[in-house]
């Protein structure tokens, strides 16, 4: 059984059911603790959870009618049961759209839990066998380092688990992931941001120096490493607008030293770039093996490498996920090979510093 209930995952780290009539339990518990269960309104089921939880959610009737395969009057009715269970609205007409009520948000991180429990608690003498999974995955992938990563990923996917579907995409610039992965709409983001966000589960995939490319008769190409003011003083291409900061890691790192440099251009995917930087004065800046990569394959002699400047230290890549997925069996796999091809990754970029070092003076 995939780690889907009713095609969303539910958020998890329950502990327990809250004693609920959810759960089959030995009849002598519910004589020795009967003031747990006193103030249980018995005509709360799955079902209702479940539609109350897509509802939160979703925020939409028609949707979660879709999503469940119901008539739009059957979800609205089990909408006026939550609101009546719960005592509160739940969700409230905002010009075009629903939101939620303050007790909507408290209730669908309550109800999140209650159902990824019971999941927990109905799949636990099972272990996840990726081979005989069949469920689809969605990864964001933020960064420069798709071009390393992704293809060693797709074949380890396929060699090990040829069910599961994994779609690989670059967020859009008004995309919330944080959002995204706390509604089950993503499962992993591959970012390189300054720092990991503190709300997300993560781990550190690996690191590497920031490097600069130019096109060769670019004045800057002649210099070994720029200064920050030099830095500042260019014009810029990046794949992310300016007002995208929170995305990249090196207007995130000028945000945190109160600076901002002159974007140009912004461009939609890494691929654009290197014909860019041949036919301008832009300067691009990026992880040093993807910089290392595009000057190797770019014809030769067009594209030159220069050092950053030193305020940028060093880029980090990390494996983001929310803590609702964090004991999905899927998650958790999933999880272990990207960290199992980045080591790989990370093992054979520090253990070629000449090639590094050639390019950086080429």
């Amino acid at each position: 059984m995939s780690d889907e209930i009713g095609g969303h995952t539910i958020p998890s780290n329950a502990s327990s059911l809250g004693g609920t009539s959810l759960a089959s339990r030995p009849a002598i518990h519910l004589r020795e603790e009967p003031a747990v269960y006193a103030n249980i309104n018995p005509s709360i089921d799955v079902r209702l959870l479940h539609t109350t939880y897509l509802l939160l959610t979703e925020r939409s009737v028609s949707k979660v009618a879709v999503l469940l395969g119901l008539t739009q009057p059957s979800v609205s009715a089990s909408l006026k049961k939550a609101r009546e269970v719960f005592a509160d609205p739940l969700l409230v007409r905002s010009g075009q759209k629903l939101v939620l009520t303050e007790r909507g948000e408290e209730v669908m991180v309550s109800v999140g839990l209650i159902l990824e429990g019971l999941k927990n608690t109905l799949n636990r003498t099972s272990q996840f066998d990726p081979g005989a999974v069949q469920s689809r995955m969605r990864v964001a992938a933020v960064n420069c380092f798709g071009a390393f990563l992704i293809p060693p990923l797709a074949a380890s996917i396929r060699q090990k688990a040829p069910g599961i579907s994994v779609d690989f995409f670059a967020p859009s610039e008004k995309m919330d992931l944080i959002d995204e992965l706390g509604a089950g709409r993503v499962d992993l983001v591959i970012g390189n941001w300054p720092a990991p966000q503190q709300s997300l589960k993560s781990t550190t995939l690996l690191h590497c120096d920031i490097a600069c490319v130019v096109q060769r008769s670019n004045p800057l190409a002649r210099a070994g490493r720029l200064t920050l003011h030099t830095y500042l003083d260019a014009d810029h291409v990046s794949p992310t607008p300016g007002s995208s900061a929170f995305y990249s890691p090196i207007d995130g790192r000028l945000s945190q030293l109160g600076m901002k440099r002159r974007i140009a251009m912004s461009v939609p995917e890494y691929a654009l770039i290197p014909a860019i930087l041949a036919e301008t004065d832009l300067v691009f800046t990026t992880a040093r093996p993807y910089a290392e990569y595009i000057i190797e394959n770019a014809p030769a002699n067009q594209l030159r490498l220069i050092e950053a400047p030193r305020e940028f230290d060093q880029m980090n890549l990390y494996l983001l996920w929310h803590e609702r997925a964090h004991a999905s069996g899927a998650n958790q796999w999933l999880r272990g090979v990207v960290r199992s091809v980045a080591r790989r990754f990370d093992q054979t970029l520090h253990a070629m510093p000449a090639k590094a070092e050639l390019l950086a003076a080429y």
